[in-house]
């Protein structure tokens, strides 16, 4: 992935079985959070720390939803347990995180990492963590967002 190149479109299952297409938010600025999976401890300070500033993420105006190769149901019920507001994306066969470039060490999962993905369908950011063993700071990627909004206005 480069930045300014056109992100691909997927669809991907959430925990309570909807599909969701990269497509249908073009037009918003658009965060991919992948992470290596439910209910481990870095992933859940991860995803714990974004429900944290939920309020930040949503003044933005960004779609954000969070990706692992965990399957709908194992989402479902880790959203519950954690009370997290953002959509979980099941990506069982890392068809989507290998496009996005989140390649893990760890076999079967993702990297850990965060695309941001401009109003126009354009990559803004991208920073993958193949070791895994850091969660990115929301700060960090409120900043990229409002990057991405100012380039895209």
């Amino acid at each position: 992935m480069k930045i300014g190149e056109i992100a691909p479109d997927f669809t991907l299952t959430d925990g309570d079985g909807n599909a969701w297409s990269l497509s249908n938010y073009i037009g918003r600025t658009i965060v991919l959070l992948f992470y290596p999976g439910d209910n481990t401890p870095v992933c859940t300070a991860q995803l714990c720390s974004v429900r944290d500033h939920w309020s930040e993420y949503q003044a933005t105006g960004a779609e954000v939803v969070g990706i692992s190769t965990d399957t709908a149901e194992s989402h479902k019920g880790f959203a519950e347990k954690n009370e997290l507001p953002l959509r979980l994306l099941s990506d069982p066969d890392r068809s989507v995180s290998t496009m996005y470039d989140m390649k893990s060490w760890l076999p079967g999962r993702s990297a850990r990492g965060v695309v941001v993905i401009d109003k126009a369908g354009k990559i803004a950011y991208h920073k993958a963590q193949p070791l895994s063993l850091f969660r990115p700071a929301d700060e960090d990627v409120l900043v990229a967002i409002k990057a991405a909004d100012a380039v895209a206005s």
